[in-house]
């Protein structure tokens, strides 16, 4: 049905997103009887699994990863790979009749009256009672600007974009940025014949993945129930018995513990997939924050330098919500995240759903969300406690 202008589609409740969070909102919203439309601007669903690169894994372990009511296959690895997770989208959307509208980019959102009334190109729009917003933290590239970097002669590449290593071998390739994706990228360019260094600014907390055989993320699970700093203490000695101290291969750890900076400011610790192994062989060499950088050569601040043939970006993103959403700065921190998740925002109908990538895993997250989210709005029970946090790049899962 479309409004009295005749220019908009009269719908209960729209769904920004058809990435696992989007996914998870429109099964439960339809289990739960609600009619709703989901829009995406990629072609198909899950497209930043699809575009990411392509020896990511999941770094949370594949039974804390499902999305509501659809587990992953047990034949399945702990650590699915990108293939499977898009795979697993796939066959997800197919399990619950999820038909995205696909090609579909919404150029504004805004309240009207009581509804939402959100714009999208192409046409037509819609008018929603309740409005979801599922697109994610990795919205748009961020991209350092060191004095110089624009002249590099070499190939510079966000993270977002850099698909494979195989065009890399044989080449000095800098990895800016030590979050899970650039650890993750350097080991890629090792394994494909490049020699990497990475570039750890400031001090940073590593864990490692597996202990004993038993992924990591099921203890952030069980200790969940407590304070961050609580958490930290309970942990670390545990961190430290696998890890060791990193200090001298250039790893300083922060003063305050990894579930303190996440929750103070949504930064992730480093889980550690093959990154620490190779830096303490020299596989991957390890500097300093960038200062500049002259013609091919990249200028440290610690007065050390480099030449290298190429520069990768793991610099992360923003969530870019104030491209379309009127009213963001009211719902999002200093960041630029969502403050609320998996309950009604500060403005009445508008609900967010993925943006949050704690220790416990992000897909884990989003499912507990999306149900709570489906049921606020279906009113079969009042929505729990709201989780306020902000949310980084970082740890896939």
């Amino acid at each position: 049905m479309t409004d009295a202008a005749g220019d908009a589609v009269t719908v209960d409740t729209l769904v920004i997103g058809a990435g696992p969070s989007g996914l998870a909102v429109a099964a439960c919203l339809g289990e739960a009887g609600v009619d709703h439309v989901v829009l995406d601007r990629a072609t198909a669903v899950g497209s930043a699994w699809r575009t990411h690169y392509e020896r990511l894994h999941l770094h949370t372990a594949r039974p804390w990863s499902s999305l509501p009511r659809f587990p992953m296959p047990k034949a399945w690895p702990t650590y699915p790979s990108r293939a499977q997770v898009v795979e697993y989208l796939e066959s997800y959307a197919r399990r619950f009749g999820i038909a995205p509208r696909l090609g579909a980019t919404v150029t504004r959102a805004r309240r009207d009256g009581e509804r939402w009334r959100v714009d999208v190109d192409p046409g037509p729009g819609y008018l929603a009672r309740h409005l979801v917003v599922a697109t994610g933290y990795n919205g748009v590239p961020k991209r350092p600007d060191f004095p110089g970097l624009d002249a590099f002669p070499g190939e510079v590449v966000h993270s977002a974009t850099y698909g494979s290593g195989a065009r890399f071998a044989g080449k000095d390739v800098l990895v800016v940025g030590v979050g899970n994706s650039g650890g993750e990228i350097a080991v890629d360019l090792h394994e494909h014949g490049a020699r990497p260094a990475i570039v750890v600014r400031s001090p940073v907390h590593v864990v490692p993945r597996d202990v004993l055989g038993m992924p990591i993320q099921r203890t952030a699970i069980l200790l969940s129930r407590f304070s961050p700093k609580t958490q930290d203490r309970l942990s670390a000695p545990l961190v430290r018995l696998v890890m060791g101290d990193l200090r001298r291969f250039g790893f300083e750890r922060p003063a305050r513990g990894p579930m303190e900076i996440l929750t103070a400011e949504g930064r992730v610790p480093l889980i550690d997939v093959g990154t620490i192994g190779l830096v303490k062989k020299g596989a991957i060499r390890v500097t300093k924050g960038v200062e500049r950088v002259d013609g091919d050569v990249v200028r440290f601040v610690d007065g050390q330098s480099a030449r290298f043939d190429a520069i990768v970006l793991a610099t992360g993103y923003r969530a870019a919500l104030d491209r379309f959403l009127d009213g963001a700065e009211r719902v999002v921190d200093d960041r630029g995240y969502p403050t609320v998740h998996g309950a009604e925002a500060q403005i009445p109908g508008l609900y967010f759903c993925g943006f949050r990538n704690p220790t416990t895993g992000a897909l884990r997250e989003s499912a507990l969300e999306a149900e709570r989210i489906a049921a606020a709005i279906a009113g079969d029970q009042k929505p729990t406690k709201p989780t306020v946090g902000a949310t980084r790049e970082a740890a896939r899962g």
